[in-house]
């Protein structure tokens, strides 16, 4: 980075310390190049006027040109308030100012032209727009750029004048400062190969353009600056991690994996597991450590392959362990592994945060022994005292739950680090995969196993609730069990969503004791009282699940033939994909009903539509990117993986594609970056501070 950008942003005229304290707290803004890359998030066009008499109130922003006719003030002290009267020729609207009063009352004259930027509101039946960006019609600034940038601020920037045009003016005083002074990052044959316009030119055309094509151009150019430089880091960390990183050597198979491959397999694997067990076999045996991302829709035999590569760890003489995100999700695989390894000398247990504190004691004990062969559990695993003989495998499963810092906790556990095996029946789209997972090897598991039916989808208003209950009568009368989510878990004023304990007292009286059985489980309850549940269900004590989305993961019940998803609309693609996965686990026909409201959004009908078409989890998490945004795809957003600032992971997959293939082309020539040329590319990559956000590119 040039000494230039790297100036402290309290050092630009019109800053100072209190200010870029808070430009630092509430934009992440600290020196010249965070400014220069806080971008225009959109433009006004200067050309296009609005007039008074034709004003969309709903518009966001509107540009008028006119004069200001008249000052008056109202209220008093804090609630002190300015108002004034603006005429364009076709009409009158009135502004209002709250703060800042003196400032506006010496420098906006009146009878003069300006240009006006706001949003317009009504209060007390009068169009007003409160604090209106004003710029004298003669100004140079207004003749100069005819587009003009919009910023993201907030409330208490804003009430410093660093609003939109705030920002806008301190932008533009470093770029006058700026000529010469922002050096080239992309290697000069990429630059000219894309034709794309220097570093300095794209950040002064980015945010002054004179036209919309100067701008798509700047914009295209920081995509691929930032896309290039996010597929460099994780290629380099992948290719260096295969030749550098030592990793447990595992070259045989033994009793342990013979004896359940030929003794006690449930059913035949379907080529795609088979596939991904034999890519695991050659990264163990490598010298190199393993780490593998598993994409398995729901039902597609996840566990088992995980298990299958944990026996391979067994045979080597090494322990395995298995971290699940909740105690629910653990005890599943807890139960499901002993019953798939019983008559097997094989040692499974679990730990979880309810485990009593004496079982804790003896069980930390044993495993540290090597007493116990197999250890599953959630976040209790990475407790410090937790100590492994030799652990050599770890899976990690729903890993989008679990941040960075919690999973390296886990394969600092040995000497040499184990192998990695992640696992996430979220299919996540191609250009997803490509950033957040970049760095991983990865595998699909893209076929179901033999004999399970498609789960058939059914989207039903309120108006057929009725209907739907005489469905679910016939399914419990053929010995089948129901599921019956709700968002929410009581009665919420702002919305008007179903809640848990409304809709358990109506299922209550619809299907009353002691002809049917009810179980309620939310995310509140203890975890024994959960558990117990749970169990009952399981048994088939009860034959009508009541819960939250608590049962996304977790429950396995092959008699649970119906889903019925309440507001359905309220919940993303994936989670109701998600949910849809916990029936159609036996042989016989499974059904999901989303139940909505009447009116729906055209996206929420679109969504719901996606659902009713395909049991496709991968063609549905592509919808769920077109349809939400990277964003917002379950998991991401929370667990704080997606970096990406400038580029568009749907529109802009192109260029993902081109920056991908690029890096990879120069990896190939120069796996080190060892060349001249690529010293800058090599410097980057060893930067400590690009691992908290690859968007600050320099």
């Amino acid at each position: 980075m040039s000494q230039f950008l790297e100036t402290p942003i309290e050092f630009l005229k019109g800053v100072g310390p209190s200010k870029a304290q808070l430009l630092r707290t509430e934009l992440q803004i600290s020196n010249f190049e965070d400014l220069l890359l806080h971008l225009p998030f959109r433009y006004v066009d200067r050309s296009h006027i609005d007039t008074i008499s034709r004003l969309d109130i709903e518009s966001q922003l509107v540009v008028l040109k006119g004069t200001i006719s008249h000052f008056s003030e109202a209220g008093s002290g804090r609630s002190l308030r300015l108002n004034a009267l603006f005429s364009d020729g076709t009409g009158t609207i009135e502004l209002v100012w709250f703060k800042g009063i003196k400032w506006v009352r010496e420098s906006v004259k009146t009878q003069k032209e300006y240009l006006l930027m706001g949003k317009p509101s009504i209060f007390n039946g009068v169009i007003n727009i409160a604090h209106p960006e004003l710029e004298p019609v003669s100004s140079e600034a207004a003749n100069t750029h005819p587009l003009i940038p919009v910023y993201s601020s907030t409330t208490k920037l804003t009430n410093v004048f660093l609003n939109s045009k705030g920002i806008s003016k301190l932008t533009e005083a470093v770029l006058k400062q700026s000529k010469g002074k922002i050096p080239e990052i992309l290697p000069q044959e990429i630059v000219d190969k894309f034709k794309l316009p220097s570093r300095e030119d794209a950040l002064r055309m980015v945010h002054f353009p004179n036209s919309d094509y100067e701008a798509k151009l700047a914009f295209q150019r920081m995509k691929f600056e930032e896309l290039f430089f996010f597929q460099l880091k994780a290629q380099f960390v992948k290719l260096s991690r295969k030749e550098l990183s030592v990793g447990l050597m595992m070259p045989r198979v033994g009793d342990h994996f013979n004896r359940f491959y030929n003794e006690k397999l449930p059913f035949s694997l379907t080529n795609a597991q088979k596939r991904v067990v034999k890519e695991v076999r050659e990264d163990i045996r490598s010298g190199h450590q393993m780490n593998r991302l598993v994409q398995g829709d729901v039902g597609s035999g996840k566990t088992l392959v995980a298990l299958l590569c944990m026996l391979l760890a067994l045979d080597n003489g090494c322990q395995a362990c298995l971290m699940a995100p909740t105690e629910i999700l653990a005890t599943q695989h807890f139960a499901t592994f002993q019953r798939m390894l019983e008559g097997l000398d094989i040692k499974v247990e679990l730990l979880v945060g309810s485990t009593k504190a004496s079982q804790k004691k003896k069980l930390k004990s044993r495993l540290a022994e090597g007493d116990i062969d197999i250890l599953i559990g959630t976040h209790a695993l990475i407790e410090p005292d937790v100590v492994f003989k030799q652990l050599g495998m770890v899976v990690i499963d729903e890993q989008h739950r679990f941040g960075v810092e919690q999973r390296s906790k886990l394969w600092a556990k040995n000497v040499i680090p184990p192998h990695v095996l992640v696992m996430t029946a979220t299919p996540i789209p191609r250009t997803l995969a490509m950033t957040v997972y970049g760095d991983l090897d990865s595998s699909k598991i893209d076929e179901l196993p033999p004999g399970r039916q498609p789960i058939k989808t059914i989207a039903q208003t309120d108006h057929n609730r009725l209907r739907v209950f005489g469905f679910m009568r016939k399914q419990i009368a053929e010995g089948r069990q129901v599921y019956v989510v709700y968002p929410l878990i009581e009665e919420s004023e702002k919305s008007d969503l179903k809640d848990l304990q409304d809709g358990y007292e109506s299922i209550s009286r619809d299907f009353p004791m002691p002809d049917y059985q009810l179980s309620i489980v939310h995310g509140r309850m203890k975890a024994d009282v959960k558990e117990y549940e749970m169990q009952r269900f399981k048994k088939g004590e009860t034959q009508i699940m009541v819960s939250t989305t608590v049962i996304e993961v977790g429950v396995d019940v092959p008699n649970a033939t119906v889903m019925v998803i309440e507001n359905a609309e309220r919940f993303g693609l994936s989670q109701l994909h998600q949910l849809r996965g916990r029936v159609g686990r036996g042989g016989g026909q499974s059904y999901c009903i989303l139940m909505t409201k009447d009116d729906l959004s055209r996206t929420a009908k679109e969504r719901i539509q996606t659902m009713v078409e395909s049991n496709d989890g991968f063609h549905i998490a592509e919808a769920d990117l077109k349809l939400r945004g990277p964003g917002d795809v379950e998991g991401l957003r929370q667990s704080g993986e997606m970096p990406i600032r400038f580029a568009d992971l749907v529109e802009d997959e192109p260029i993902l594609r081109a920056a991908s293939e690029t890096v990879s082309s120069i990896l190939a020539a120069d796996p080190h970056l060892l060349l001249p040329q690529n010293s800058q590319l090599l410097s980057f990559v060893n930067r400590k501070d690009n691992q908290k956000d690859w968007g600050k590119i320099s």
